[in-house]
């Protein structure tokens, strides 16, 4: 099957050397990494990635892994990388193994945090619902956007996290992130297309999993063996879902370690 048509994706660029390009997860963008890939540009040239649908990236209808795999594996060719070491949080996690699975030439390496390739417990629908349910028109400050997500959100940080997707400009406050298609495509982003036997990723690859969290369990290394033979899980103890953000030193050291920066 041919790729979906690719779209070009905004980034940011830091740091020389062999390029790190990294992939946010849902409602996520690419300055959410901004202090790791500060840490990694010492010794890499990283690029961290709007996804589709998300950011300063092109809004499309199209919200799948092979379309998010696709677009990757576009910038990797138009900015002249050849390949590249692949981080991938959560769904840019599975977008990141996709890529890998459908493209491993340009897959140097695969670091995969805090995600299986099996389906994801729980869903994010409420927190799309909650968004498009704000009146923005009605909205003057952030600190308003925050008191009206409250009722559906009562953890600050999450509230935080959701609303640096709310912009502010000439005609008042507008999203950053797609909530159409994030509602249309949610039980796909959720699931992971089960491969055949015999189709897998045969470079080096690193699963990061939060202590605290259950997006990998025991259960799932049998197929982390399957898909990425080479593969190794590592656990962050008493770590949460988004590890870069609340254990980044701990982070960076497994990272570090694994890329031999």
């Amino acid at each position: 099957m041919a790729d979906p048509t690719p779209l070009s994706l905004a980034f940011t660029d830091s740091g020389a050397g062999k390029p790190l390009v990294i992939l946010h997860g849902l409602f996520g963008s690419k300055r959410n990494w901004g202090a790791i890939a500060k840490a990694l540009s010492a010794h890499r040239r990283v690029l961290c990635l709007d996804l589709r649908n998300h950011g300063e990236s092109p809004w499309d209808a199209a919200m799948s892994y092979p379309a998010l795999a696709a677009d990757v594996a576009h910038f990797i060719h138009a900015h002249g990388l050849g390949s590249a070491d692949v981080i991938g949080h959560s769904m840019g996690g599975k977008a990141a193994m996709t890529l890998a699975l459908s493209h491993p030439e340009l897959v140097d390496s695969l670091t995969v945090v805090d995600i299986a390739p099996a389906p994801s417990p729980g869903t994010f629908i409420h927190y799309v619902e909650a968004l498009r349910a704000m009146d923005l028109s009605q909205i003057t400050s952030r600190k308003e956007a925050d008191a009206g997500l409250a009722p559906a959100e009562p953890n600050p940080g999450i509230r935080a996290f959701l609303l640096q997707n709310l912009e502010s400009g000439a005609g008042g406050f507008k999203w950053r992130v797609n909530l159409d298609a994030l509602s249309a495509a949610m039980e796909d982003l959720l699931d992971f297309e089960t491969l055949p036997h015999g189709h897998s990723y045969q470079g080096p690859a690193l699963f990061l999993a939060g202590g605290a969290s259950d997006y990998i369990s025991p259960h799932h290394h049998g197929e982390i063996n399957r898909l990425f033979p080479a593969a190794r899980v590592e656990v962050l103890p008493g770590v949460g879902h988004w590890a870069h953000a609340e254990a980044p030193e701990l982070f960076l050291n497994h990272v570090k370690g694994f890329l031999g920066a």
